[in-house]
């Protein structure tokens, strides 16, 4: 197939161009940070929160690799590619984060979470497939940590937002049952962010259109029978699956570890204050969003930094560092009894997070085929998801039977798992580096 020649984009053109991950990010940082808090807040005991948590894995298995295999196929002259998608599922996602903080009891908190997966993984496939498409192979590398700045900004307005508003608004006396007012504003602002971010970047950044061989097998696809199309996006992945690239099935031991490691982190931070500070869930949850927007503030920082970094020495060493880093970070977290010295180790823990979100990206996408970029990117995060998968259903009794349900050896585990990566993370090579 004949490859398309892409012009090379100025840094604003860039910037503007990953403007929606900011509400993307905001969403994925309230998911992060507040949703456990909540279902604790509704009565949900720490034992179950993993499993409550596999809406992620779930939906992300299902919607992204779908949406990726159809969006390949996809091609409206006013709408693009990728654009409709996320489109639809920043609306979504926007509808659902208004909702959830007037979640009257647990279910309907937990089918919330569901429908905002669903809407977040709908707009995150297609926007890491339109980076790829839009950005020649020299820009690459700019264009996903440009995404990783997004992450950092996004994730920490969210937790920002969350410690601010307790203070401001006053945390008060906790009520068994019931969401804390100065929540409602963190979610509130979160529905407008995926909106507006998304339709900035939709606005100000036209698609490239297809090739005359793309735009022929768009137009083959488009005049099939209906169940012909239902089944192409299924056939479409369990052949990419098949010819992946070998760097692809070993990127997949390291996320094993790293993403099973991260949802450990994110579900047992606020027990592990509620443990070593003896706080309560509100005071925990404003301990846990400071931790986040502390190593989110080191990955906008640095997340542009890491591209002469990746250019020197190799995305391959960088991003072993960063992992190793991260899981030194998570050894500390518990040791630390003190609330700011314990922000000491999300420098390290921010470097990783900025490393995890832009530099394995790039790499995939420099070695797929461009007419296949879409479904790759969803098979990627389906290494995401399948880890995050396995953890909602073995960390619970993992953490009951072997860890004694002692959130602090929940954070060790956690630190382990990272080390593993990172050790993992050493054997990935690309023909292109």
């Amino acid at each position: 197939m004949a490859k398309i020649i892409k012009p090379r984009l100025n840094f604003w053109q860039i910037f503007n161009m990953n403007v929606g991950f900011l509400g993307i990010q905001y969403s994925f940082g309230l998911q992060q940070s507040a949703i456990n808090p909540i279902f604790l807040f509704l009565g949900a005991a720490e034992e179950i929160l993993p499993i409550l948590n596999i809406a992620g894995p779930v939906t992300g298995l299902i919607v992204q690799p779908i949406i990726g295999a159809i969006s390949d196929k996809t091609w409206s002259p006013r709408w693009g590619r990728r654009k409709p998608f996320f489109l639809i599922g920043a609306v979504l996602g926007s509808l659902c984060l208004f909702a959830f903080p007037l979640s009257p009891a647990l279910w309907f908190a937990v089918g919330l979470l569901w429908i905002l997966d669903v809407g977040n993984n709908m707009a995150m496939e297609p926007y890491r497939a339109f980076v790829g498409d839009k950005l020649p192979d020299s820009q690459l590398s700019i264009g996903y940590q440009m995404q990783s700045l997004f992450v950092g900004a996004g994730i920490l307005l969210a937790n920002a937002s969350i410690f601010l508003f307790q203070d401001w608004f006053g945390g008060g006396q906790e009520v068994e049952g019931t969401i804390p007012k100065w929540l409602y504003y963190s979610f509130f602002i979160g529905s407008f962010l995926s909106v507006a971010t998304i339709l900035w970047s939709v606005l100000k950044t036209p698609e490239i259109p297809p090739s005359d061989e793309e735009l022929e097998e768009i137009n083959r696809h488009k005049a099939m029978p209906f169940i012909e199309r239902f089944k192409m996006p299924f056939k479409e992945i369990a052949d990419a699956v098949k010819e992946m690239p070998k760097f692809m099935w070993k990127l997949s031991g390291v996320y094993l570890f790293q993403w099973y490691a991260l949802f450990i982190y994110w579900q047992f931070i606020t027990p592990l204050f509620r443990s070593t500070m003896g706080f309560d869930t509100s005071e925990a949850a404003a301990q846990a969003a400071k931790m986040s927007t502390t190593y989110n503030v080191v990955t906008a920082v640095v997340a542009l930094i890491l591209v002469p970094l990746t250019m020197r020495f190799g995305g391959k060493k960088i991003y072993a560092i960063s992992l190793l880093g991260t899981g030194l970070a998570l050894f500390a977290i518990p040791n630390i009894a003190d609330p700011v010295y314990v922000l000491f180790p999300m420098v390290l823990f921010g470097i990783g997070w900025a490393a995890m979100m832009g530099i394995p990206y790039s790499m995939v996408s420099k070695i797929v085929p461009q007419e296949r970029r879409g479904v790759y990117m969803g098979i990627l995060n389906m290494m995401i998801v399948i880890p995050m998968g396995i953890q909602t259903l073995s960390f619970g009794p993992i953490f009951k039977n072997l860890l004694g349900a002692n959130s602090v050896n929940a954070m060790f585990f956690a630190g382990a798992c990272f080390v593993v990566a990172s050790i993992l993370a050493t054997r990935l090579n690309t023909s292109k580096e």
